[in-house]
């Protein structure tokens, strides 16, 4: 089982608008990487964490489930959309996306600032220099460290 990291500024999407929906779609994504990650390795039943970034505070602030395989993120082929791309084709849809549930708010939300203090999770590619990525995986020790942080 694979644990991942998810971003999304909390203006635009936050953990409160997931655990109002129950289970939504987690759309937008335009990064090759994070596509194949959705593609390749993302399985239903994984966990991840909800973060909150470009924000006062950014920080993880949640936890919720992968509920489906990656399939054709429409938002691609919409021109209302922010996310639009006119490069996008139905018949061979370049972007996807998974769907997710919420599972629960974390006692306290879990900062940046903590995150960059822990020695123990020093590598966590989110506390990388230049990794700028919406979605990250995690090791299980990651996973199981910043639970026992809360």
């Amino acid at each position: 089982m694979q644990y991942w990291l998810m971003k999304s500024e909390p203006d635009t999407y936050s953990i409160d608008d997931l655990q109002s929906f129950g289970v939504d779609h987690w759309d937008g994504i335009r990064n090759y990487q994070v596509r194949n990650f959705f593609r390749d390795q993302m399985q239903v039943g994984e966990q991840a964490f909800f973060y909150h970034s470009n924000c006062k505070e950014p920080g993880i602030v949640g936890t919720m489930e992968i509920v489906s395989k990656a399939y054709p993120d429409h938002t691609a082929f919409d021109p209302s959309e922010k996310y639009f791309d006119s490069k996008s084709d139905p018949e061979n849809p370049r972007w996807l996306m998974v769907d997710v549930r919420y599972i629960r708010h974390l006692d306290r939300m879990i900062t940046l600032g903590e995150l960059r203090q822990q020695k123990q999770i020093a590598d966590m590619k989110l506390l990388q220099r230049g990794n700028r990525l919406s979605v990250l995986p995690l090791s299980k020790m990651e996973w199981q460290y910043i639970l026992e942080m809360e």
